[in-house]
């Protein structure tokens, strides 16, 4: 299982990742998802545990599947 930790480091990571490839900033992603600025900035930095519906509200503005943000990177990084 993994920890709670680790979870919100990945989410954020992942969200940070997606936003970068889709080259906005997290003002733009924070209007694209209806959310503020500084909710994304906290999200990326593993600083809140965020809510299914803002997960989806994320995912639907990175068009990405909510699974494609709470997976672990397949980079050959190892998480304990």
């Amino acid at each position: 299982m993994i920890s709670k930790h680790n979870i919100l480091n990945i989410f954020g990571e992942n969200v940070r990742k997606h936003r970068r490839l889709l080259d906005i900033s997290q003002e733009e992603l924070a209007h694209r998802a209806d959310l503020h600025r500084t909710y994304i900035g906290m999200i990326e930095r593993a600083e809140k545990n965020i809510t299914l519906i803002n997960i989806e509200k994320i995912a639907s503005a990175l068009q990405v599947k909510i699974e494609d943000l709470i997976k672990e990177s397949d980079n050959g990084k190892k998480r304990t």
